[in-house]
């Protein structure tokens, strides 16, 4: 079970990694919308596995591996926000959140099935 420490930290992260990603990434990934959709983070607070959703371009896999690169620039930017709450800030890991595209998936599936 998470406890409420963890997943304010997670809120806090989500939160701030996106404004991150609205206003301080248009260098990094252009004019492509990024939604940080979850953050897991483990219990030593080290690593925190960012979850994307990416739209507005046709090379998902490509705007991840942009992002991957430039991961210390972005780990920056949320330690000038963070530093006041965290005393370490955690590595960041980047994974596609293909969960919309899934949910598009299943509801092709069900129109075609009627």
């Amino acid at each position: 079970m998470e406890s409420k420490r963890l997943h304010k930290v997670q809120k806090l992260l989500q939160r701030d990694l996106g404004e991150i990603f609205q206003t301080d990434a248009g260098a990094i990934i252009g004019r492509t919308m990024v939604t940080v959709t979850k953050v897991n983070i483990t219990p030593d607070l080290s690593i925190a596995r960012v979850y994307l959703s990416i739209f507005a371009t046709k090379d998902k896999a490509g705007v991840l591996k942009t992002i991957n690169k430039h991961k210390k620039e972005i780990r920056g930017k949320l330690g000038n926000r963070i530093r006041h709450q965290m005393r370490v800030v955690p590595e960041l890991q980047f994974f596609e959140d293909d969960s919309l595209d899934y949910i598009d998936h299943i509801d092709e599936l069900l129109k075609n099935d009627h």
